[in-house]
């Protein structure tokens, strides 16, 4: 039984290696259509899921359309005060 608990616990820790690979907080496919437009007017220079353009969708929040903004709410990036600043 040791080795039964021993494997399973190894290949928990496998797996779980393989989900560090991608971002914790990837977008969604629905922000990355809904934000396409405002990636390439305000942060075309960062790549896609860097802290980087999280940084520039922050600074930028104001100037970024309200699909996008919506779409930023709904997958919970950002508050939804965020909304109310029309």
């Amino acid at each position: 039984m040791k080795r039964f608990e021993t494997a399973l616990l190894s290949a928990a820790l496998i797996a779980s290696a393989g989900l560090l690979a991608v971002p914790a907080s990837a977008y969604t496919a629905k922000v990355r259509k809904a934000c396409a437009g405002d990636y390439q007017n305000f942060c075309a220079q960062y790549p896609p899921d860097s802290t980087e353009l999280r940084r520039c969708f922050e600074s930028n929040r104001k100037g970024l359309t309200s699909t996008c903004t919506r779409a930023l709410v709904d997958a919970g990036e950002v508050p939804a005060r965020y909304l109310k600043r029309r």
